[in-house]
């Protein structure tokens, strides 16, 4: 069973930058769809970032040129670096398994953003 453990969370003054990692427990991680999402209070959980096993990418665009996801097959691990924070970039960050049926969060890592 796939489990998924972030890291590295926290505080950061707006323009700042943080970098959160996940790491994967799944012998067929390599060939995953794996992403990064966030949730605010109040509102519904957004994905955010994806990569593919060829390492394509998405991103939305509240994040793009800031936000870059990566992976490292070796080592089982999912980072996502978060580059010009912004207040409004404040929220829970969970790594997911986008191709693992049905869909795996992670348990979350709080991200807080201050001006």
């Amino acid at each position: 069973q796939i489990q998924l453990v972030e890291s590295g969370g926290g505080s950061a003054q707006a323009g700042g930058s943080l970098r959160l990692s996940c790491a994967v427990t799944d012998r067929f991680f390599r060939i995953r769809q794996m992403g990064w999402g966030r949730q605010v209070p109040g509102k519904q959980r957004e994905l955010v970032a994806t990569m593919n096993s060829d390492h394509a990418t998405t991103y939305i665009d509240a994040v793009k040129g800031r936000f870059t996801i990566s992976r490292d097959n070796p080592n089982n691990m999912v980072y996502l670096e978060m580059r010009n924070l912004k207040p409004e970039d404040t929220a829970v960050y969970y790594c997911t398994c986008q191709s693992c049926e049905p869909d795996v969060w992670g348990r979350g890592t709080q991200v807080f953003v201050s001006s």
